[in-house]
C-alpha cells in the first residue's frame, strides 16, 4: 500500500529540493505507525510533492553520532538544556556521499546545521579540527563514536517550496560502546521543517489524524535503548509511549 501511495505523488528532483535547504529552521517532530503514515499520505497528495532520485522515492540513510567519554551531549538533552549540540556523520547510502555535521538547537527552538562533505564513512574528528573549532564547543580530541543508526527516508515538499517533511521508517540502532542493538521497525518518525511560522498544510492533517507533536531524538532514544547504565529519566516515558504506540495501546 505504501508503494502505491508514493506512486500517486508528483515528483521533484534533488536539484529542485535544493531550493528548500532550511539549514536554519524550526523542527516539529511527530511519531506514528505505518498505518498512520498511510492515512497521512492519502490526505497530503494534493499539497505535497515527493523527492525522487534516480527512480528512488525511499532512500536509505545511516548516521554515526559522536560524543565525549562522559556522554556530555546526551547528558545536556537529559537535563533539558535548550542550547545543545549533536555531532554526527550522515551518509546517503544511494549516492555514497557522507557529511560531517554539527547540529545546534537554541533556546528559541531553532535548529542550525553546519556540515562538510567527507571522503570516509567513519572520520577521525582530529582531521576536522578547524571545522569543529569554528562550529562546536567540543574538542575534537574528546570525541569518539557512540551510536550508529540506519533508517529509510521519504522526503516531501509543499507546493510553495517553503517547507520540507521528512518521514523516517525502519529505525535500527547499534551502540558503538556497549555493542548492543535495538530496532523500532514499526515506528514512523515525521519531522516538519520550516522557516519560522511558514504556513504548513500538513499540521492540520496531523491534528485531524490525532498524530500529535512529540519530541523524539534518534540519538537519545537509541542511547537509552542500548546503554542500560545511562541515566534516562527524561526519555523513559517517551520509550514507553512509543512501545504502546507500536503495539496499538497508545
Amino acid at each position: 500500500m505504501l508503494k502505491q501511495l508514493l506512486e500517486s505523488y508528483h515528483c521533484v528532483s534533488l536539484e529542485q529540493m535544493g531550493k528548500v535547504k532550511l539549514l536554519n529552521r524550526v523542527d516539529t517532530k511527530f511519531v506514528t505507525t505505518q498505518d498512520g503514515l498511510c492515512r497521512l499520505l492519502e490526505m497530503a497528495a494534493k499539497d505535497y510533492s515527493i523527492q525522487e532520485i534516480e527512480g528512488h522515492k525511499v532512500m536509505p540513510y545511516t548516521t554515526l553520532y559522536f560524543d565525549t567519554p562522559g556522554h556530555d551531549m546526551y547528558a545536556e538533552h537529559q537535563r533539558g538544556r535548550k542550547n545543545r549540540q549533536k555531532i554526527r556523520v550522515r551518509r546517503y547510502e544511494n549516492s555514497g556521499v557522507s557529511f560531517f555535521e554539527v547540529k545546534r538547537k537554541n533556546n528559541k527552538g531553532r535548529t542550525d546545521k553546519k556540515r562538510i562533505e567527507i571522503p570516509v564513512r567513519t572520520p577521525d574528528p582530529e582531521d576536522y579540527h578547524e571545522f569543529l573549532a569554528r562550529y562546536s564547543r567540543y574538542a575534537d580530541s574528546d570525541l569518539t563514536p557512540h551510536l550508529s543508526n540506519e533508517f529509510r527516508r521519504i522526503t516531501l515538499v509543499n507546493r510553495a517550496m517553503t517547507e520540507r517533511l521528512t518521514i523516517d521508517l525502519d529505525l535500527r540502532f547499534h551502540n558503538e560502546q556497549t555493542g548492543l542493538d535495538a530496532d523500532m521497525d514499526s515506528l514512523v518518525v515525521i519531522e516538519v521543517k520550516r522557516d519560522g511560522l511558514t504556513h504548513s498544510p500538513v499540521l492540520a492533517m496531523l491534528n485531524q489524524l490525532r498524530i500529535h507533536s512529540s519530541g523524539f531524538s534518534k540519538y537519545c532514544i537509541g542511547m537509552t535503548l542500548t546503554d542500560p547504565q545511562l541515566k534516562s529519566n527524561r526519555f523513559k516515558e517517551r520509550v514507553r509511549y512509543v512501545t504502546r504506540l507500536i503495539h496499538g495501546r497508545a
